[in-house]
């Protein structure tokens, strides 16, 4: 499909203009912990892929997300299935370095969800980089969308039904709904409850913010 094209020349791929600033906040994140080569790493919410694909890779990454790991990761990585909102017990015998997390924390469901995400980013190590898209950016970044979080939910839902730019599209209005209704933009205040303790930093486009990272370090 041509909008999928579009959409895959705008964000999807490595050499898109999504891609390039993907690029940029790793190097950002390297900056800020300019020793990641030598830790251990939780990665709530990511994908082992990612960490493939990074120029430069931590000494251990732990990859937790709800889907179903890939079958087979280099021996540097290990991915598990689980709710980074309720980790087994066996989480807290572990120590890690540095928590990760890239845009999960707005997708976790609603303020009880991240609360509990939060404890979990506090408990599993001293030092993390949680990042999330700005809720006032004025493009939704999950569409590619002017606007679209502004818009009541139903609305929202029949202008994710029928815009070209969404990364999957949605069969009917429920799923749809689905959609939009697990994705919860966050902003300042938000980020700062939820990370007491850190520098909550903007990441900007144009002069804009254009998402937020809570940074603490050891």
């Amino acid at each position: 499909m041509r909008s999928q094209s579009i959409r895959e020349r705008v964000v999807d791929r490595n050499e898109s203009f999504g891609g390039k600033r993907r690029a940029r906040r790793w190097d950002w994140l390297v900056r800020e912990f300019p020793d990641i080569d030598q830790m251990s790493v939780i990665d709530l919410g990511g994908d082992a892929n990612t960490w493939m694909q990074s120029p430069l890779h931590p000494k251990h990454v732990h990859v937790v997300n709800i889907d179903t790991p890939p079958a087979e990761v280099p021996d540097w990585i290990t991915a598990d299935t689980g709710d980074a909102c309720a980790l087994p017990a066996e989480f807290d015998s572990r120590r890690y370095d540095l928590v990760f997390s890239n845009s999960v924390i707005e997708h976790v469901g609603g303020h009880e969800r991240r609360l509990r995400f939060a404890e979990s980013v506090h408990r599993l190590a001293p030092a993390h980089w949680v990042q999330t898209p700005y809720r006032y950016f004025p493009v939704e970044p999950h569409w590619i969308a002017p606007g679209m979080q502004f818009l009541p939910v139903r609305a929202r839902a029949v202008f994710a039904r029928r815009w070209p730019l969404a990364h999957v599209r949605s069969a009917d209005l429920r799923e749809a709904l689905t959609g939009v209704l697990w994705t919860e933009l966050l902003d300042r205040s938000q980020m700062r409850y939820y990370f007491p303790d850190s520098a909550v930093l903007g990441e900007r486009l144009a002069g804009l913010t254009k998402s937020l990272i809570a940074v603490k370090k050891s």
